[in-house]
């Protein structure tokens, strides 16, 4: 049997002895593109901190490819939030991307040509190549996403979790993101992702967890993004459900590569 990249079981996770989420068991298959979605406050990023080892769990356990995390850190890229960074220290886009290195450098160690090539390469991947040298601060919100993504690239991981990657970004930017992870995807990485579009969620992801503080449902995209387990998930929001079902028929659905 396949050994799954990420499995959980009965995690639990507080704050001020409150319980966030409670009771995750979750295998998340290899090679797939997974999306995480439910309304605010439901645990999603939690979710997601629980399993990169940023937050205690009251209970539970996470495996990485059935061993700690300690063991497997390398395996695993992380983008969080744009909001959670502070975007005025001063460092050039290049310093950051360069960060996804650290894991593969010795004690004191210099990057090497190998290192620097691969952070030209994951910059030139999400078009940022240009503003290699510019500081992080004078990019707008699409661009500062873009150079976290190329951060985790860089890392040249198996896994990529990633917080909220869509938010406040263009059009353009959105696009470069999905192909992204696709493309992440056919060469077999696993890839992760809190996501709070309806509209998007339905096209994008192959695999979809809907969370509510318990994990609602998970499995194929086509299976559980119905209006059951989505009311299950959301609650009494039916006009947030009703409202991306009609967009999802006006608009039609983006194909999938």
């Amino acid at each position: 049997m396949t050994v799954p990249p990420i499995e959980i079981h009965d995690l639990t996770i507080s704050y001020h002895k409150r319980p966030v989420l409670w009771g995750i068991d979750l295998d998340i298959p290899e090679g797939a593109l997974v999306g995480i979605i439910g309304p605010n406050g439901a645990g999603k990023s939690t979710l997601i901190k629980g399993v990169m080892g940023m937050l205690p769990l009251a209970s539970g356990y996470v495996k990485i490819y059935v061993e700690d995390l300690q063991r497997r850190r390398k395996d695993i890229a992380y983008v969080p939030q744009r909001e959670s960074v502070d975007w005025d220290f001063p460092v050039t886009v290049r310093d950051v991307v360069m960060m996804g290195r650290y894991g593969e450098l010795s004690l004191f160690g210099r990057p090497s040509k190998a290192d620097k090539a691969k952070v030209e390469e994951a910059l030139d991947q999400i078009g940022m190549a240009g503003y290699a040298d510019r500081q992080i601060g004078n990019l707008s919100g699409g661009q500062q996403q873009r150079v976290f993504l190329a951060r985790a690239l860089a890392q040249d991981a198996r896994i990529y979790l990633m917080d909220e990657p869509f938010v406040g970004v263009d059009a353009a930017t959105e696009r470069v993101i999905i192909d992204l992870l696709r493309a992440l995807r056919s060469k077999g990485n696993t890839v992760v992702v809190v996501n709070h579009d309806l509209q998007a969620a339905k096209d994008y992801f192959d695999y979809l967890l809907l969370i509510n503080m318990r994990k609602v449902a998970f499995g194929p995209t086509s299976e559980v993004f119905t209006p059951e387990l989505l009311q299950k998930t959301y609650g009494g929001k039916l006009t947030i459900l009703t409202e991306a079902a009609e967009a999802t028929k006006l608009h039609g659905a983006l194909p999938k590569k």
